[in-house]
């Protein structure tokens, strides 16, 4: 397979879907907004909901079309107002609207449920909103979205949200986006936040506990704002093993652009977490992550960069993972190099040694549900990034990067049009670099720095 062939792709009424989750959301449809309200109750993990959906029709009318939303109990589903007939079954609900939407018509979606949100079973795993010892936390990726809200569950369909979860004062809701509002009432406080930048449905993260707010403070003018909410008992190792945060976050802005999202939280579950998972505007580390020492630091690189790459910059459906998670992975070698560490070359040569002695069956631009969170796709996508800083040199290198990401601020984005613009930097043809790190499965020798 070369540059220029693509994998078949799945359609629902001749729209694309995602090949690797053809079940899961419409193409036939975008939403531009979501407005969430929710009440949750952590002793009985009770969450009542209400979901507002602000969308446009595709080409065709619509005279049906679907949500993703897991098991919960349905109270009644409007469009535009009036009462629509529905179904709900194996994480679907399908709507057939009483009066259609025509063609590129605006309308909404109403949908009110409750129920006890669980985790969605998925190759993975459980996936979505988890129920905490004390607490809830979401973690979407790729497909936990629909275990709390109804949505149309496709990274392309991105949109703004205004999220409103009620819930015991004695908790904290976190999520990405801007604090609107906190406002109590007898034992309850409602926390409003808005997420204006466009946003995939399985990046709206939330957290709910017991949390110490810890400020991240950079006194550069203009500095991004940066907090964490911590366990008390973690605060101090906390503030050692992300004191560096703003730092990085300073490079880079220098090297990928103006931070993409008005600020950046970082929660520590009161929980060991196998690894730390991003939110736009946010990402989630278990207690397991925070040792006092920076141990964890390259962690807090990766997610960090992911505000760039996956998050701002979004892939159009799960084959194009490796542009997520190989830049994710080659931010933290430029961190660690920038900060005194090993050189980024040293981290290629042993990310080249450990690739050489496992399987050559990778093909890291469409590596397949199976192996889209392989520990090989991560390493060799950082290689490639490696690779491409070796043929372009320095300046075109860092001027290609930089423009991408700020280029693409906000869009969707697939492998081939990332190759598009890179060969835009190139004095030669990068096919044939691209055909043997993205489509061959052999490992190419390992890349040197002139």
């Amino acid at each position: 397979m070369n540059g220029t062939e693509q994998g078949a792709v799945a359609a629902v009424g001749g729209k694309q879907v995602d090949p690797y989750f053809p079940n899961n959301g419409d193409p036939r449809y975008r939403v531009h907004r979501y407005e969430l309200t929710l009440d949750y109750r952590p002793g009985p993990n009770r969450l009542a909901g209400a979901a507002r959906l602000s969308a446009l029709a595709g080409p065709e009318p619509l005279r049906e079309f679907t949500l993703d939303l897991a098991d919960f109990r349905i109270g009644r589903v409007l469009v535009d107002g009036k009462a629509a007939h529905y179904a709900h079954r194996g994480g679907k609900l399908r709507i057939r609207p009483a009066r259609t939407p025509a063609a590129g018509a605006a309308f909404t979606v109403e949908v009110h449920y409750s129920g006890n949100p669980r985790p969605v079973r998925s190759d993975w795993g459980g996936l979505g909103w988890e129920e905490l010892t004390d607490g809830a936390l979401v973690a979407s990726q790729p497909v936990g979205a629909p275990s709390w809200f109804p949505c149309n569950d496709r990274p392309a369909d991105k949109a703004s949200y205004l999220i409103s979860i009620t819930t015991p004062s004695s908790y904290a809701v976190v999520t990405g986006g801007r604090l609107l509002a906190r406002t109590t009432k007898a034992s309850s406080t409602t926390w409003v936040y808005e997420q204006a930048a466009p946003t995939a449905s399985y990046l709206v993260g939330i957290a709910i506990g017991a949390f110490e707010r810890v400020l991240l403070v950079d006194a550069e003018p203009g500095a991004v704002p940066q907090a964490g909410y911590v366990p008390l008992a973690q605060v101090s190792r906390f503030a050692a093993d992300f004191g560096r945060q703003p730092r990085m976050m300073r490079y880079f802005t220098e090297l990928f652009g103006p931070y993409p999202f008005d600020a950046y939280v970082v929660v520590v579950a009161d929980e060991e977490l196998d690894v730390p998972v991003e939110a736009q505007g946010m990402a989630c580390f278990g207690t397991n992550h925070v040792d006092g020492v920076r141990g964890a630091e390259r962690l807090v690189a990766h997610e960090l960069a992911h505000q760039w790459f996956g998050n701002s910059v979004t892939i159009a459906d799960w084959r194009h993972i490796w542009l997520n998670e190989g830049f994710a992975k080659y931010a933290e070698w430029l961190w660690a190099e920038h900060a005194g560490g090993r050189s980024a070359q040293a981290h290629a040569a042993d990310a080249h040694r450990l690739l050489a002695a496992l399987p050559q069956d990778l093909c890291l631009a469409d590596p397949g549900r199976a192996l889209m969170f392989d520990d090989r796709l991560y390493e060799r996508g950082g290689l490639t990034v490696h690779a491409l800083r070796c043929a372009l040199g320095e300046e075109a290198f860092h001027r290609m990067l930089r423009d991408w990401t700020t280029g693409r601020r906000h869009g969707v984005v697939t492998t081939a049009d990332f190759m598009a613009h890179v060969q835009r930097y190139a004095a030669e043809p990068v096919v044939g670099l691209f055909d043997a790190w993205l489509f061959a499965g052999a490992l190419p020798p390992l890349p040197v720095l002139g």
